[in-house]
This record gives C-alpha cells, sequence and structure tokens, in this order.
C-alpha cells in the first residue's frame, strides 16, 4: 500500500462534504483511513470541521486520532466536547493514551470525564497511570498485556490467553507470574503449542527476561530496548510485581522528543516550542542565548581594542579576526557534538583524561594540516613571513583549546546530572570565539614583537 499524501483535491472534497454534513459520505470516505492520515487531515481543517469530523466518525476510530492530533488542536477539540463524548473516545485507547489525554484536560473535567467512563476496571487502570510521574516509565506504560500463571497448565493458560487478548491492540510477548503477580519470566508462544495439554507453565517458561522498573528514566528503558531490540519490556513495581508494559511505539516518541529537545537545546533554544507558536512564547525561547552571545561578542569586541596598538600596526591581522573565530566555534561545536551523541547513546566509556588526550592529539593533527594550508595562503598573499606564522600557529592554538572545551564541557555537565545539549551550540560557540581571539592577537602580539 503507497502511503498517504493528503492533496487539495482531497482536502477540498472533505471540506465540501463537511459543509453538506453528508455523515454518511464521510463515513464511507474514510472507511480504509488509517487514523494517523485522519489526524493529518483534521490538522488541517477549521476547528469546526475538525470537530464535526471527530463526531461523526465511530470512536473506536477517533480515539486514536485525538493522540495524533496537534496539541493546540486537540486541546480546542476536547474542549468543545462533552464530558460523554471525551469518556467515549478514551474508552476505546489503551489506558497509556487515554491517561496522556486526561492529564490535558482541566482537574475538574478530568474526575467528571473519568466518571463516565462506563468499564470501570478501565477508569481504575487509567486512574493508577495517572499517579506515576510522566517522566518515569510507569508515565510511559500501558496496562493492556497478557500474562499467564506459572501453576497454570497449557491448557488453562489458553483459554486465559484468549480472554485476555480481546483487550490487546498487540500482543508481543506473554509474561509470566506467581501467585503475587511477581514477574517470573516470558512464555514462548511456541513452547506453549508443542507443549502437552496437562503440562505446567512453570515447566515451559523462559525465566531469563528484560524488565524495567516503574522508577527508570525513559531515556534509559529507550537504551534498554535498543540495545536488545525489544518491541515490547514489562514494567515491574518495588517488590518486582509486574504492573504494566512499554510498547516500541511509546519509545519512538520518547526518542523523537529528545531528539526535539536537544536539537533546540543545541541551537540555543531554552524550552520546547513550534513554528507556529507564538512570537511571545517563540521570543522567551529563543532570547536567553541571544543575550549569552551579545554578551560574548562584547567580550569578544573589548579583547580586541586592549590589541588596539597591534592592529593598528599589522592591520592585516584584522581581516583574520573572522577566521580564528569561525574556526574556534566550528571545532567547539563539532567535538561537543559528537560527545553529546555519545552520551546520549551510551557510546561514551573511560575517564574524562583519556577522552581529553584523544582530542588533544585530533586537535593536534587537524590544526597542523590546517595550519600549513592557511600558512602558505597567507605568505603567497602578503609575502610576510612573520604574520602568516603568527595566523598560522594561532591557529593550532585555537583549534586545540576549542576541541578540549567543546570535549569537557559536555562531559562534565553529565557528571553533574546536567544535559549535556545545553553546551553545545551558542554556549560552546560563544565561549570559543572568546578565547579564540585573545589567543590569536596573545600569539601575534609574540611573535610581532609588539
Amino acid at each position: 500500500m503507497e502511503p498517504f499524501k493528503l492533496t487539495q483535491e482531497t482536502l477540498d472534497e472533505i471540506r465540501s462534504l463537511i459543509g453538506a454534513q453528508n455523515t454518511a459520505a464521510l463515513q464511507e470516505f474514510f472507511n480504509d483511513f488509517h487514523y494517523a492520515d485522519i489526524a493529518e487531515i483534521a490538522n488541517e481543517l477549521q476547528l469546526e470541521e475538525a470537530l464535526f469530523l471527530i463526531r461523526t466518525l465511530d470512536s473506536e476510530r477517533t480515539g486514536d486520532v485525538l493522540t495524533e492530533l496537534d496539541e493546540d488542536l486537540r486541546e480546542e477539540i476536547l474542549s468543545e466536547l462533552s464530558p460523554v463524548e471525551i469518556a467515549s473516545e478514551l474508552a476505546e485507547l489503551d489506558t497509556d493514551d487515554a491517561a496522556d489525554i486526561i492529564t490535558e484536560l482541566p482537574s475538574e473535567l478530568a474526575q467528571e470525564v473519568i466518571s463516565e467512563i462506563e468499564d470501570r476496571e478501565h477508569a481504575a487502570e487509567i486512574i493508577e497511570l495517572l499517579r506515576y510521574d510522566e517522566n518515569s516509565a510507569g508515565g510511559l506504560m500501558a496496562k493492556e498485556l497478557i500474562k499467564v500463571n506459572e501453576n497454570w497448565t497449557v491448557t488453562t493458560c489458553v483459554r486465559e490467553m484468549r480472554a485476555q487478548a480481546e483487550y490487546v491492540t498487540r500482543v508481543h510477548s506473554i509474561y509470566v507470574v506467581d501467585n503475587e503477580n511477581i514477574l517470573k519470566g516470558r512464555l514462548s508462544l511456541k513452547d506453549l503449542l508443542i507443549s502437552p495439554n496437562n503440562a505446567h507453565i512453570k515447566d515451559v517458561y523462559i525465566p531469563k527476561v528484560d524488565y524495567v522498573s516503574v522508577n527508570e528514566d525513559p531515556e534509559e528503558v529507550a537504551k534498554i530496548m535498543a540495545k536488545y531490540d525489544l518491541e515490547a519490556i514489562p514494567v515491574v513495581d518495588e517488590m518486582k510485581r509486574l504492573v504494566g508494559r512499554i510498547t516500541i511505539d511509546d519509545i519512538v516518541d520518547v526518542i523523537k522528543e529528545e531528539a526535539d529537545k536537544d536539537y533546540q537545546q543545541m541551537a540555543g533554544i531554552t524550552q520546547d516550542v513550534y513554528a507556529d507558536d507564538s512570537i511571545l512564547d517563540l521570543t522567551r525561547a529563543r532570547l536567553p542565548w541571544l543575550i549569552v552571545g551579545l554578551i560574548g561578542g562584547l567580550g569578544a569586541a573589548f579583547i580586541m581594542g586592549t590589541f588596539e596598538s597591534i592592529i593598528s600596526e599589522h592591520a592585516i591581522l584584522f581581516f583574520f579576526t573572522p577566521l580564528i573565530a569561525a574556526m574556534a566555534g566550528n571545532v567547539g561545536v563539532q567535538s561537543s557534538a559528537i560527545i553529546v551523541q555519545g552520551i546520549a547513546n551510551d557510546d561514551i566509556k573511560g575517564s574524562i583524561g583519556a577522552r581529553l588526550s584523544k582530542e588533544l592529539f585530533l586537535s593536534l593533527l587537524n590544526g597542523l594540516i590546517l595550519a600549513v594550508l592557511l600558512f602558505l595562503s597567507t605568505w603567497l598573499w602578503k609575502g610576510e613571513l612573520l604574520t602568516a606564522s603568527a595566523v598560522s600557529l594561532s591557529l593550532i592554538a585555537v583549534i586545540i583549546i576549542a576541541g578540549l572545551i567543546g570535549t569537557f564541557i559536555p562531559l562534565f555537565l553529565n557528571k553533574r546530572g546536567i544535559d549535556p545539549a545545553v553546551a553545545t551550540g551558542p554556549f560552546i560557540t560563544t565561549s570559543n570565539d572568546i578565547f579564540g581571539i585573545l589567543i590569536y592577537f596573545w600569539i601575534a602580539k609574540l611573535i610581532l614583537g609588539l
């Protein structure tokens, strides 16, 4: 099946059907649409049109559509729906998705919605999930899963699995527990099928099973699932009782959100924002690091002012200032980006000292190659040996210092429990600009004898 592509022609047809309030035609039109494609369409509609579409289609599909909508549109739609309507949507969702939507509602409305959910067990499970911090495995997990008791026979196990599967969208794994709901292991479907009907599960299950605690950080859960290629992972409480599972689709969302956050921090944006956010929100997110950049620029200008005499005597030094500053910033960002990526992927091993030593030799090699090219270019251009030497030696020193700063700061912040992504972008660029300018004119002054 080809991926869905929304065209203006399709959008116009949908708007025409909505305008005519032709519910039968709309239901038939969307009969074979995936809920993610319906959400993509709804995101392009006006609020009234999207609301009509949600109310027209059955809740079994629109519940999932709500989870895929842009946050602002979902908030507006939920504000227009009654508690009964919202409850009917949540009744069709897995508990984790339902809990996510509940957290977006005002507290009074959330309580009304929960009270209107007819399946009281489903409502109780949603309430249980709301107890967990959203930035934990407990806040990420769903209650829907297949679990069997180690004391059951194969016949009993199959019967109970059939009953449980009715409420589970996708069966990734079969978990084995004891009478106290303590996670014991996992059950292979193949082993279940080839075992005698009177065999006990405790004799055929696999004791080895990867799991996470309810308090585990979502990023750590993502690393574990990526390392062991898991489609789902069980979640246990402090007593190792099985309380839920996390599936790969939830982890993909975690990875995407973390990547977006790191990208924005590396670009010098202090909070989560989107292109369609208000000018005020975008300004609040971007201005702090721009102020830091401004202060850094003023610092660089002040440093240049202290070397005014050498600049007046050797004006050519001024023309190399942007090159030195740019190289310092580029090397620093490269070094810090590699370290931040390594920390995120858990690939950084060994001590900070060992990592700095490696970066020292790497920067020295790169600096020497670039300095030779710069030396030859400057000498051929101006024919001044001392000037070419001053600029080239400055470049080597600047590259080494920038590489060490770009390596050390993310490692240091990570050791202190601070997200190292904040070290990249404007922070590294600004700091290295200042150090680069200072080193450049200091070396030039020594070599040129002023």
